[in-house]
Parts: structure tokens; C-alpha cells; sequence
């Protein structure tokens, strides 16, 4: 059987946001509005985003030289691009990786919801709250925006691509990518159902710039950790794990 995947997968949270900031002083504010001026593809790292994806990077850069990624795969929003410049700034990348920025590593797309905390969600649009409670954060999609489903749809592709493509025992793929991708790779590379991802994603969100790793084993990759952080901790960058955007009524 041709091996399908590469030796080595990581899956990066990019790094705490100026968006993820606005969005807790917004909560913190019992305000409707997240305070942001950019569009969401332009929403640059936090102050403590830079330090939390500079630890990342030298911790990437302990690893052997023959086990760094050689290919880095990367959402094109400013937050994701600015992560990896940490991370091979630092050295966390083999020399000569190969980058690519591609547009299905997106951010989940939230339409009419767009910038609207919980509570502004119910009091602008309580109908679209109700209509998300029946059909549940999995398949509910705002107006003008994506599901969770939607997002696996183009995962699906990004997946061949990397089948196709980055698969071997030479090859070390990194995603810098969001939340919500981070969970639906999982989602796919393990074959889960919805009630298994729900379960991951309502134990804990996934923290800005922890790793979620894949290690090959026989034709198949086996998780080998989930939202690790402790590159950060041990140089005292703070853990955050704010959600990218409106999560709406649990």
C-alpha cells in the first residue's frame, strides 16, 4: 500500500491574536460588538502573541535538524503568516522548507454573526441562536457564513493535497492554521464522528500556538499529543486559549 502520509505532522494554533484580546474586552464589557477595526484576515498577533510563537520556534529548533518540517503549510491570515516568520526566524524549520499559503486552511467563515459576542448574538439575531440549538455547532451555518461541515469539506481536499504531494518518510508537514481547523484535521485524520470532535472541543479550546502531533505508524498516523504547550510555559509566555470568534449559545 502506498503510504498516504507523511512521517511527521504538526497541527499549530497560531499565536494569541489582537483579535482574541478585543474579543475577551468585549466579554469582560458585556458589550454586543468585538472593538476590531481590521477585516479578520488582517488581524496582526497580540504583543503576547509574538512572544508565545518565538518560544514555539526555538523549541521547534531543538529538535534535530533531520526531524524539523520540511514543508510548512499556512492559512493566509496575518495572524497564521506571522506565527510561522516566528517560528523560522527562531530556526524552527529545516533549511530550504518549502512554504505555502493556502486559502482552505482559512479561518471558519461566521457571515452575519461576524463580531457579535454570545450576548450580542442573542439579542440581534435570537432566531438564528435558536435555529444553532436545533441543529447543533456542527452542522448549524450562519447566514452568509460556513459550518463545521463546510470547513471539513475543504480539509478534505487540503488532505489529498497532502497525500498526493508531501507523503513519505522524508517528508515533515507543519499547519499554522486556527482553532477550529485544528479540530477538524482531527476530525478526519482520525475518522471521528460528530459527537467525538464535539466531545474534544467542549473539554477545552485549543490553546494559541500549542502543538498537536502526528507520528506515522505503519500506513496510518497515531496522535502522539494534543494542545501542547509547554514550549511556552517553560519560557513563561502565558497560555491563552480564547476562541477565534462568536462561539454563540453553548
Amino acid at each position: 500500500m502506498a503510504q498516504r502520509w507523511p512521517a511527521r505532522l504538526w497541527l499549530v494554533r497560531h499565536g494569541e491574536s489582537a483579535g482574541n484580546v478585543a474579543r475577551d474586552a468585549a466579554d469582560a464589557a458585556r458589550s454586543d460588538v468585538i472593538d476590531i477595526a481590521e477585516r479578520d484576515v488582517d488581524v496582526p498577533l497580540s504583543e503576547l502573541g509574538h512572544r508565545q510563537a518565538a518560544a514555539l520556534g526555538r523549541w521547534f529548533a531543538e529538535q534535530p535538524h533531520d526531524e524539523c518540517p520540511t514543508s510548512v503549510f499556512i492559512s493566509p491570515y496575518l495572524r497564521a503568516r506571522e506565527t510561522v516568520r516566528h517560528i523560522d526566524e527562531e530556526g524552527g524549520l529545516r533549511r530550504g522548507a518549502h512554504c505555502f499559503v493556502d486559502e482552505r486552511l482559512r479561518e471558519k467563515e461566521f457571515g452575519l454573526l461576524d463580531r457579535l459576542t454570545r450576548s450580542g448574538i442573542l439579542k440581534r439575531y435570537p432566531e438564528q441562536a435558536e435555529i444553532r440549538e436545533r441543529v447543533g455547532k456542527f452542522y448549524y451555518r450562519p447566514p452568509a457564513g460556513e459550518s463545521w461541515t463546510d470547513v471539513i469539506l475543504r480539509l478534505r481536499s487540503f488532505a489529498d493535497t497532502i497525500s498526493l504531494h508531501h507523503s513519505g518518510p522524508e517528508s515533515r508537514v507543519l499547519v499554522v492554521a486556527h482553532q477550529v481547523v485544528v479540530l477538524c484535521m482531527r476530525y478526519l485524520i482520525e475518522s471521528l464522528d460528530e459527537a467525538g470532535i464535539l466531545a474534544i472541543d467542549s473539554a477545552a479550546d485549543v490553546a494559541n500556538c500549542s502543538v498537536t502531533e502526528y507520528a506515522l505508524d505503519g500506513s496510518d498516523l497515531k496522535l502522539v499529543r494534543y494542545n501542547f504547550t509547554a514550549p511556552l510555559e517553560r519560557e513563561g509566555a502565558a497560555v491563552t486559549a480564547e476562541p477565534d470568534a462568536p462561539a454563540g449559545p453553548r
